[in-house]
C-alpha cells in the first residue's frame, strides 16, 4: 500500500488507512512505537503494549502514571449536594 508523506505544521506525517487501524485494534490518540531498521531503509510503526484505549482517547493507567505522586493525597470537600446529586 502506498501513501504520501505530508507536511502538518512544522512536522511531517503519513495517513494510516482505517482498515489497518481497525486490524491493529488502535484508534486516534493511541501510543505507537516508531523503529528504524538497522540499515536505515525502513520505518516500522507498531502499537505499544498499552496502545489500545480503555475508554475514549486515553488509558487511565497512563494518566495516573504521568500524574505527580502527591496528586491524590487526602480528601477534597466538594461542598453540599446540588440538584439531583445523591451522596
Amino acid at each position: 500500500m502506498k501513501t504520501t508523506l505530508q507536511k502538518w505544521g512544522n512536522s511531517q506525517g503519513v495517513r494510516i488507512p482505517k482498515s489497518i487501524i481497525d486490524t491493529l485494534g488502535i484508534d486516534v490518540g493511541c501510543e505507537v512505537k516508531l523503529e528504524l531498521s538497522g540499515d536505515q531503509s525502513k520505518i516500522t510503526i507498531s502499537p505499544t503494549v498499552d496502545a489500545r484505549p480503555v475508554r475514549g482517547r486515553h488509558r487511565i493507567e497512563n494518566l495516573l502514571e504521568s500524574s505527580p505522586t502527591d496528586a491524590f493525597k487526602g480528601e477534597v470537600d466538594w461542598g453540599k449536594p446540588e440538584g439531583q446529586e445523591a451522596w
